[in-house]
């Protein structure tokens, strides 16, 4: 769970800026910067409210390393089941 708190703060604190940016009517560059390092700020500061700190938490775990054992679990599920069907 607290891998995919940085994640999702970050798309929260995203989709708050685009909300704003429509909302507020907000048009150019440096508006739209600030609105966006603002809300990352709002966001963050509720997560450290909360004793939550990003740079604290573990890192996630490398997609490809993922990948490589889902897929030597897949393998492994599929000769078990031979296995047991035999």
């Amino acid at each position: 769970m607290l891998l995919s708190v940085r994640k999702e703060a970050k798309g929260f604190g995203t989709e708050l800026t685009s909300h704003n940016v429509v909302e507020k009517d907000l048009r150019g560059e440096k508006p739209i910067t600030k609105e966006h390092v603002d809300n990352n700020k709002a966001v963050r500061k509720m997560l450290e409210e909360r004793g939550v700190k990003p740079e604290e938490l573990p890192p996630s775990e490398d997609v490809t390393k993922v990948k490589r054992r889902l897929a030597g679990d897949g393998k492994k599920v599929l000769k078990d089941t031979k296995k047991k069907n035999k």
